[in-house]
């Protein structure tokens, strides 16, 4: 069996106890009264993380205390790739919600030239605007109140995949200062970004195949390992239960996940503006 290494009674008790552990005891019960000490009554964010960092200790304690050292390596291993595993969704993840928000800035700066082009007062376009995409909202109540509204466009811009609007933020500080329009000035922003974003579509597509062969080179040994099994081996016993199969097992994770994230570091090197 594939999990026969980890089947014995004592370790899964432990993953179990130390699992229960992990759910129950850094969340406050929900009829619990809130903590004093903190401002509006709510537990501090670092008490959770140094509580939830101590039952991870404890964890990795009893099962290194249970459990024989060869499936204690084991759990490091599998640890170690679902980490590894986890970090690569989160950084794609972040990279598709940069792209989604690159798209709406275009769509935001379109409407923003449009409207400015119709002859409607930039401070109605920008409340327009806020309505649509509450990443303007700062910028709209920098205008209401005569503050930089400059100054709130490049703090919008440090938001991921809205650094095209510091150029909205020049365009808008040029236009004061020299009294140029606006409206045109924003006008061949919104051209400038719509060729970048065709530019990037291009990019992203000739990258989604190298994104696709990774991927495909990355789960060629564990088909390889089922046409090893179905052929009347056991190569997941060996992999699994034997020392050389761990070593193994751990250089190839080793191997997968650094050329997954080598590609995903060069997919964002190109992509970045």
């Amino acid at each position: 069996m594939i999990l026969g290494p980890l089947s014995s009674t004592p370790i899964w008790a432990a993953l179990c106890a130390s699992a229960a552990v992990l759910l129950v005891g850094p969340g406050p019960s929900l009829g619990a009264p809130p903590h004093r000490g903190a401002p509006g009554g709510v537990l501090p964010h670092g008490h959770s993380r140094r509580q939830r960092a101590a039952m991870t200790v404890v964890t990795a304690v009893v099962v290194t205390l249970v459990a024989p050292a060869r499936q204690v390596s084991l759990l490091l291993i599998l640890a170690a790739a679902a980490w590894s595993a986890a970090v690569l969704v989160r950084r794609r993840r972040e990279a598709r919600a940069a792209e989604q928000t690159s798209a709406r800035l275009l769509e935001a700066c379109e409407q923003l030239s449009g409207e400015l082009v119709a002859g409607r007062p930039p401070g109605a376009a920008l409340d327009h605007g806020a309505a649509e995409w509450d990443v303007l909202a700062p910028v709209a109540e920098a205008f209401r109140v005569g503050a930089d509204v400059p100054g709130a466009w490049r703090a919008a811009a440090e938001r991921p995949g809205a650094a095209d609007l510091r150029l909205v933020a020049a365009a808008w500080q040029v236009s004061h200062r020299t009294g140029a329009g606006l409206a045109s000035a924003l006008e061949h922003v919104t051209t400038d970004l719509r060729a970048q974003q065709v530019t990037r579509r291009v990019v992203a597509g000739e990258l989604a195949s190298a994104r696709a062969t990774a991927r495909l080179v990355a789960l060629l040994p564990v088909l390889a390992l089922t046409f090893g099994a179905g052929a009347g081996g056991d190569p997941w016993g060996f992999l699994l239960g034997h020392p050389v199969g761990l070593a193994c097992l751990a250089l190839g994770l080793a191997f997968a996940f650094g050329g997954l994230a080598w590609i995903e570091a060069l997919a964002r090197q190109v992509q970045r503006p």
